[in-house]
């Protein structure tokens, strides 16, 4: 048996959280919705995060409409399962990210004044950490950390600037990008002698200095890593079709080929582009 889907004369978003709740009926519901679960959902929600951040990267208005619905049916899915478990629903979420932004800008919707966009900024930390020193007092028996909320799931380069940046707010950090390079130059260093000697567990975990490093690189320069490494995925991408496509000219496929034509062909890419 099917029913007709919620009216149209409803306000967007509570058509949206009624289809969600139909969707989720667990008698008449979508069997594939009905079965997800908050754990299920989670690589979805990533997922949709990431495809919003691409419509943007290439510019792409009509698409990042598209993606942010889908982002926001996330929300929706999220906040509908909490709901079934009597734990919050979306008026609750709504209600929460409301009270935070006003709590967040007093020099907008109270009397708070800053004298420089670093002023509020610091003013912005200085709220935040209020907020964790009161989350931490309702979770007794544990000692606070400047960490707690920077968040496991992050991509792992996107968390490593987030806890740098931490440490840096009180005073850990390296003076200038000089000594962060000095750093990444001692960690490459480490990072080869257990190459050469052959300790694979070791090189993982002087590659993964390496990689903290890098970000912390990022940080000083104000650069996001992962947006760093799309551009350059993307220009990897780029000109390994080039290579492809002078290949195929030639009746060949990479396989085909070896690494001393292909790199040839690269050089002819990275011409092309500047050209």
């Amino acid at each position: 048996m099917t029913s007709s889907a919620p009216s149209g004369d409803l306000r967007p978003i509570d058509r949206l959280l009624a289809i969600m709740a139909r969707l989720r009926d667990p008698e008449t519901g979508c069997p594939w919705d009905v079965e997800q679960t908050f754990a299920t959902i989670a690589p979805y929600t990533v997922e949709e995060a990431y495809e919003v951040a691409d419509a943007i990267e290439r510019s792409d208005l009509a698409d990042l409409k598209e993606e942010l619905g889908d982002l926001l049916l996330q929300v929706v899915f999220h906040a509908r399962m909490a709901e079934e478990k009597g734990a919050f629903d979306f008026e609750d979420v709504a209600r929460a990210i409301n009270d935070k932004m006003v709590r967040r800008h007093p020099h907008v919707f109270g009397q708070e004044t800053y004298a420089s966009l670093a002023d509020q900024k610091a003013g912005w930390e200085e709220l935040k950490a209020q907020e964790r020193e009161s989350k931490q007092r309702e979770k007794k028996g544990r000692t606070a950390s400047l960490l707690d909320d920077v968040p496991v799931g992050l991509p792992a380069l996107t968390r490593a600037v987030k806890l740098s940046r931490r440490a840096a707010g009180v005073g850990f950090v390296w003076p200038s990008a000089k000594e962060v390079l000095e750093k990444l130059h001692e960690e490459v260093r480490e990072l080869e002698d257990e190459v050469a000697a052959g300790d694979l567990e070791k090189a993982r975990q002087e590659m993964g200095d390496v990689l903290f490093v890098v970000a912390n690189l990022a940080r000083t320069l104000d650069v996001d890593p992962e947006d760093a490494l799309r551009f350059t995925n993307a220009k990897f991408a780029r000109r390994f079709r080039y290579i492809e496509q002078r290949l195929a000219e030639r009746g060949k496929t990479p396989d085909q080929s070896d690494l001393a034509e292909m790199d040839a062909l690269w050089d002819e890419a990275k011409v092309a582009e500047k050209g």
